[in-house]
């Protein structure tokens, strides 16, 4: 970032490079729609290119532009409120899949029964993260996919330390909980093991 405010325009090529994937993902998890993701992420950029000179190395870049990232998914979010939107599991391609489904892995392993429960795990933890109360998602978003640190997360959304760290260990108590009734569903009768 100190090369790109001192004009080095390749060095904003690299924080594209290096940003860019984890900043789509975050956005797609944050409002579950492709197309608001993708216009979410050109927009970051663009703030990043039109508030270059505001950067203050007294913070991490990452925490700079995740924040950025998640005031913009939060107003898209306030913006969608009186409306009616998809879910993160209903078609929205052209080809009719959902983006659950163009997340999964294109190279499905050769065990079709092990492809059919990564693929059914893959929407049960979707939706147990879509579940999660707004505040506790975000934290857990932020964790695991900005990584950042909790003393991070706690400037970003104006949040004492230790409520994070709460809300993200509900969090994870939730997806736990979910993984386990998977885990209940997913496998056979004669596969279990059973209790002695």
């Amino acid at each position: 970032m100190l090369r790109f405010q001192r004009g080095d325009v390749v060095a904003f090529g690299q924080l594209v490079d290096r940003y860019q994937g984890a900043l789509y993902n975050f956005a797609l998890r944050f409002v579950r729609s492709g197309p608001a993701a993708e216009d979410i992420l050109q927009e970051v950029l663009l703030r990043v290119v039109q508030n270059a000179s505001e950067f203050k190395h007294e913070a991490r870049f990452s925490t700079w532009i995740y924040s950025i990232a998640r005031n913009l998914c939060i107003d898209h979010l306030r913006k969608l409120s009186l409306r009616n939107h998809d879910s993160f599991e209903q078609p929205r391609c052209d080809d009719g899949r959902s983006h659950a489904e163009q997340t999964a892995d294109p190279h499905p392993s050769a065990s079709a029964e092990r492809s059919a429960i990564a693929s059914e795990l893959r929407k049960v933890i979707t939706r147990a993260i879509e579940a999660l109360p707004d505040d506790q998602r975000e934290v857990f978003l932020l964790r695991e996919l900005a990584n950042l640190p909790f003393k991070e997360i706690a400037k970003l959304t104006d949040t004492p330390e230790n409520t994070v760290k709460s809300r993200m260990r509900y969090a994870l108590e939730r997806l736990q909980e979910a993984l386990r009734e998977f885990d209940d569903t997913s496998i056979p009768a004669s596969g279990r093991v059973k209790d002695p």
